[in-house]
């Protein structure tokens, strides 16, 4: 039994098979269903998809050879997908050290993609998926791409491995020439949300909007408040009445077709820094001679590439976009209030287009659920630049989540080689090197090697130690796990860390949200029942933030509590317990003041009176959770299912 399906396409899909698409995507329908592009002469397979509605009708990307076609006919066995499709893997977990590819892809790739698709089809906007986003986890919610000025779509390149295997991503593509109006965009993507939403209500839908994008995922955002919805906001265009940009405006709108030409070149130096663009696949640990040497390269070939921008911008687009622009970002700023939606804002601190640093001042002051991260040395084109990696931050700030509520445990991402290589080499690649710490343990025998011989590599484990100052010995543990055992430790820390009492609007991506990408877990007694049920290796300080900021003359001292709290919730479910101390640490430094010191200080006594008493209470919340968990545990111990 055959079926066929004709659908109106891109005027540039290639049917001729001695010519291959250089650049491969899946393209989804917003009202549901899933077509598959690739570079057999089978093109596109729609998966039991519903007709598709005049504006909703789907393109494809292919070389530079293609030519027009108005309707593909594609006939499939049904058998044969059904059986492709039970043959096609799901994805439950990810490894630790995995691969997200980050750094493989450049601004320059970001060019040579969007040539192949800016020629003029006369369709209307439409969504496609990278295909190298690949396969993502099981039960992945879905991520959707609003581009900025240019509207190709190729924004997230650096980050469609590392994105495809979180999200379903869907990145929205708005043809050169045309001239959809802002109103009818919302209304576009509104639809799609709705229809995913229909689907599967329970899951959230993100939205990354960059630059102009960001005015557009906010406008949806505030006409669909009751849907669940993540807004990623990168530099967001809603401060285009205040761009630096302004007194040019007149001026380009009055330059002559001939001088165009000069204007992307001027744009490219404005919008994002090159020789961010250009480090973006340079290892920080080669040699500085071969790094200038290789960063040389990467200038020289990116440089010439920047005259594609022209062709991707023309003239009558640019001025159609700039007064897309205006309209846009009065639009959105007058329904924020209506915003009910989850909302991070990434702001770069030398963005020479917009005030972004000022205006995530100002959405977080009128936004109800809003949080910021800076990254001060980046320009206007973030999401393109070296130094931001969009999955690290939506897992370091907890924005990951696949449910309405975020669950440390069962929404944790293992970390990726990349984000090992920047944790252990730059953030606290200084500490590693002037420490030098070396990690023994004690075998069976009772022989003690240098490395985690000793330890079991097969969870559930409970690492039970001492703090040192500072607690600076975490990330020596953490480091030795991955690098000799590929074991992620799951630290138990202090819920302050995840409040969202020591963020504020001018907060950075930082050594905190550094900790939660490795794994930490708020210390609770539902948190550890969850960890060892999974049969994860789990980091315990019993003497907590206290051991850690001990004062004057308490080197080495324990300030463990009388019961021992996490023992019998080990035993119950046979997790090996490894103690350990640290030696060395405390040491190395000599306090000048401590807490007793600080205190016979006005100011600073006034400050950290107010931090105590507006402090989690940890021993209060877990002397009562502790017991209950126990014994829910035992009564559903049978049904073995960890989220009763």
């Amino acid at each position: 039994m055959t079926s066929s399906v004709t659908f109106r396409a891109s005027p540039y899909l290639v049917l001729n098979s001695k010519f291959r698409p250089r650049y491969r995507v899946q393209a989804s329908s917003s009202v549901g269903g899933d077509s598959t592009v690739s570079s057999s002469p089978e093109l596109v397979v729609l998966n039991g998809a519903p007709p598709v509605e005049e504006r909703e009708k789907l393109g494809s990307l292919t070389g530079e050879n293609g030519y027009a076609v108005s309707k593909i006919g594609v006939v499939k066995k049904r058998k044969k997908v059904d059986k492709e499709l039970k043959s096609t893997a799901v994805l439950e977990s990810l490894e630790v050290l995995w691969d997200d590819a980050y750094g493989t892809k450049s601004v320059k790739d970001a060019i040579e993609c969007t040539r192949v698709i800016i020629r003029p089809d006369g369709g209307p906007p439409r969504w496609f998926c990278p295909v190298e986003c690949g396969q993502p986890l099981n039960d992945s919610p879905v991520l959707l791409f609003l581009p900025g000025l240019d509207g190709t779509g190729f924004g997230l390149i650096l980050h469609h491995k590392a994105l495809g295997r979180a999200f379903e991503v869907r990145c929205l593509h708005i043809p050169v020439y045309d001239r959809t109006p802002f109103e009818d965009l919302v209304t576009f993507v509104e639809k799609t949300i709705k229809a995913e939403y229909a689907s599967s209500p329970h899951k959230p839908i993100y939205l990354v909007g960059d630059s102009f994008g960001g005015c557009l995922a906010l406008a949806v955002a505030a006409c669909n408040p009751t849907i669940d919805l993540v807004v990623l906001l990168v530099n967001p265009a809603t401060s285009f009445g205040r761009s630096q940009l302004q007194p040019l405006l007149p001026l380009l709108e009055a330059m002559p077709d001939g001088l165009h030409f000069t204007v992307p070149y001027l744009l490219s130096f404005v919008m994002g820094d090159p020789v961010k663009m250009a480090t973006v696949n340079i290892d920080n640990m080669l040699p500085p001679r071969v790094a200038l040497e290789q960063l040389s390269v990467n200038l020289t070939s990116l440089l010439p590439t920047l005259s594609g921008l022209a062709d991707i911008i023309p003239r009558a687009t640019l001025l159609w976009k700039l007064k897309l622009l205006k309209s846009a970002a009065p639009y959105t700023n007058s329904r924020l209030h209506a915003v009910k939606a989850e909302v991070l804002i990434l702001a770069s601190g030398k963005d020479n287009m917009l005030p972004s640093q000022d205006e995530a001042l100002r959405l977080t002051n009128s936004l109800k659920n809003c949080r910021v991260r800076h990254f001060k040395d980046n320009g206007h084109t973030l999401l393109l630049e070296d130094g931001i990696n969009l999955l690290t931050v939506i897992k370091g700030t907890h924005t990951y989540r696949r449910r309405r509520r975020h669950d440390y445990v069962l929404d944790f991402l293992p970390p990726s080689m990349s984000e090992y290589k920047v944790a252990f080499n730059q953030v606290v690649g200084l500490l590693h090197n002037a420490s030098s710490s070396v990690l023994f343990s004690t075998l069976e025998d009772g022989k003690i090697v240098r490395g985690l011989s000793g330890v079991p590599s097969e969870g559930p484990v409970l690492l039970v130690g001492y703090h040192m100052l500072m607690g600076l010995e975490l990330y020596s543990i953490v480091e030795e796990f991955l690098r000799e055992k590929n074991v992620i430790v799951r630290g138990i820390a202090h819920p302050m860390l995840f409040s969202g009492k020591m963020e504020n609007s001018s907060s950075e991506f930082n050594l905190i949200d550094w900790v939660k990408v490795f794994g930490a877990v708020p210390v609770t007694g539902s948190n550890l029942f969850k960890l060892f049920s999974t049969k994860s290796h789990v980091l315990l300080y019993p003497g907590g933030a206290r051991e850690a900021l001990h004062y004057k003359g308490e080197e080495y001292k324990l300030f463990w509590p009388d019961q021992p709290e996490f023992v019998r919730m080990a035993a119950r479910f046979g997790a090996t317990i490894v103690p350990f101390g640290t030696v060395g640490e405390d040491d190395i430094t000599d306090l000048v003041l401590d807490n007793n010191d600080l205190m016979k200080i006005p100011f600073f006594n006034d400050y950290i009176r107010e931090s105590s008493r507006n402090a989690i209470r940890v021993r209060d919340f877990a002397k009562d959770t502790w017991p209950l968990l126990l014994s829910v545990w035992e009564t559903h111990r049978d049904e073995g299912d960890m989220n009763h």
